[in-house]
């Protein structure tokens, strides 16, 4: 006779989840995986906006431009790429965009990206309801499907997973038309490159844009209300970014602010606060967004929110009522694809009693796609000056690197940020090409508390741009007995 296990007789647990971004669907697969009975709603498709419209579709804009970028900085590297005419004579060919074939491109690949997702859930046994769900109590979601969502599908769960995203903020005097005046989930189906795109906003999504269209060929001018782009990122990165925007040719205003944005007969006027006009061919409005979770029954069930409408969890993604969790851009912690995903795990592993390690700010990695890229993880240096960390810094432009040089890179640095006295790396800041491979290897010093000694003494390939952050390491150690607080 078979003996049966005593776990073999405890219930199934059952987890529900509103939302299949990178947090929902996440939290769904390692549901799953742990044998827990799986109940996906998803409205616009697996991956959410991250997938189908934000994150997958903007980077891969991102890397078109950088390839228009490499091929037009080609001849800097000895490089010539000629044509010949009818009389045998070389003819420059120019770089041009078919931006109706890109975004097509862009789209398919959120698409298959989307698919692929979903077809991984099914494959571990997770039931996906595609529809629009909401809260009904701590316990239930109702899905609204069917033709006209007048079909309802009600799931009871032991355990629910909130992760709804966030959408564009709008504002009341710069409407979005979907033609003219844009939000980033809107400008993949331009026909055609934009002659004058106007940026309003210069946080991560306004100066992503902006370095992606102008690398593409359009011109751009950028509206920042702060005093440079980038606004609360590391002064350093910043300011080579805006450096790299103007030589690029881009109009950065800095100190404006957009009143309103109107449409003309043929494109765009924006009105800044001091009374001045831009005029424009398009208009992208970059104003931050505001979290999904209006309307979905969160304050009915008990969960509690702030006053931005995001929902409070803690570090294992709790939120005030014990079985609901949530996970993503519509929390309170912070808005990154990783960080949502992290997130969904981490709720799923603290619910089904699996090993949690809650979640620290220091720990998370961070990256922004413009060109060059900028990377930082933990703690940064603005943390050192203001005196809430005891450190020291270090930064090594990347124009002394040797694989620099051979490249053709022109800007950007390794930022190390280490623990004075003892030495321990604490964060980190690099500008570079592919900035968000090379911040790896700070951030497994930053996870594991390894010392700039420490860092130092691995090898890396010569030449390599990783070369630069054991050079940074080694500068340091120099630092540290000289006991000068920043170098």
């Amino acid at each position: 006779m078979e003996i049966m296990s005593p776990l073999s007789f405890e219930r199934t647990q059952s987890v529900a989840v509103l939302g299949g971004g990178p947090g929902g669907y996440e939290a769904a697969l390692a549901a799953a995986q742990q044998g827990a009975e799986v109940t996906l709603v998803e409205r616009a498709g697996v991956g959410g906006s991250a997938v189908i419209t934000d994150v997958v579709p903007s980077k891969s804009l991102i890397a078109t431009a950088d390839a228009a970028v490499a091929i037009s900085e080609a001849s800097d590297l000895g490089v010539q790429l000629f044509a010949r005419s009818d009389s045998g004579t070389p003819l420059k060919p120019e770089v041009a965009i078919n931006l109706a074939a890109v975004n097509r491109r862009l789209l398919a690949l959120a698409r298959q990206q989307s698919d692929d997702m979903r077809a991984q859930l099914i494959e571990a046994g997770v039931r996906i309801i595609s529809g629009h769900g909401r809260l009904d109590g701590p316990h239930a979601i109702i899905a609204a499907t069917g033709p006209g969502g007048t079909d309802f599908d009600r799931v009871e769960a032991d355990t629910l997973v909130v992760s709804v995203g966030a959408s564009p903020r709008e504002l009341p005097s710069a409407k979005p038309d979907g033609q003219r005046i844009l939000t980033w989930t809107q400008l993949y189906y331009m026909k055609s490159l934009p002659e004058h795109l106007i940026v309003v906003g210069s946080g991560v999504t306004g100066a992503e844009f902006a370095s992606a269209y102008m690398n593409l060929g359009a011109k751009v001018t950028l509206i920042s209300s702060r005093d440079q782009v980038l606004p609360g990122e590391d002064a350093d990165a910043a300011a080579v970014i805006e450096k790299v925007f103007k030589r690029g040719g881009m109009t950065v205003l800095s100190k404006c602010r957009a009143e309103k944005v109107e449409r003309t007969d043929d494109g765009v006027v924006a009105t800044l606060s001091d009374g001045r006009t831009v005029e424009g061919s398009h208009c992208l409005l970059a104003v931050g967004s505001i979290p999904n979770t209006a309307d979905i029954g969160l304050e009915e069930a008990g969960i509690q929110l702030t006053e931005s409408g995001h929902i409070q969890v803690n570090r294992v993604a709790r939120t005030s009522v014990p079985n609901i969790y949530a996970a993503g851009d519509c929390t309170t912690f912070v808005p990154l694809a990783s960080v949502a995903a992290m997130q969904g795990r981490q709720a799923v592993f603290h619910a089904l009693g699996d090993t949690v390690i809650p979640l620290e700010r220091r720990r998370i990695t961070a990256n922004i796609f413009t060109a060059p890229e900028i990377a930082t993880v933990g703690q940064q240096q603005k943390d050192i000056e203001s005196g809430l960390v005891n450190g020291y810094v270090h930064k090594l432009p990347l124009a002394a690197n040797p694989r620099a040089k051979m490249m053709g890179v022109k800007d950007g640095f390794v930022k190390i940020i280490a623990r004075e006295g003892s030495g321990t790396v604490i964060g980190g800041v690099i500008v570079a090409p592919r900035a968000s491979e090379l911040i790896y290897p700070i951030a497994i010093a930053v996870e594991r508390r390894l010392t700039v000694d420490q860092v130092s003494r691995v090898f890396a390939v010569y030449p390599s741009l990783t070369g630069s952050i054991t050079d940074a390491a080694r500068a340091m150690h120099l630092v540290q007995r000289d006991e000068d607080p920043l170098a």
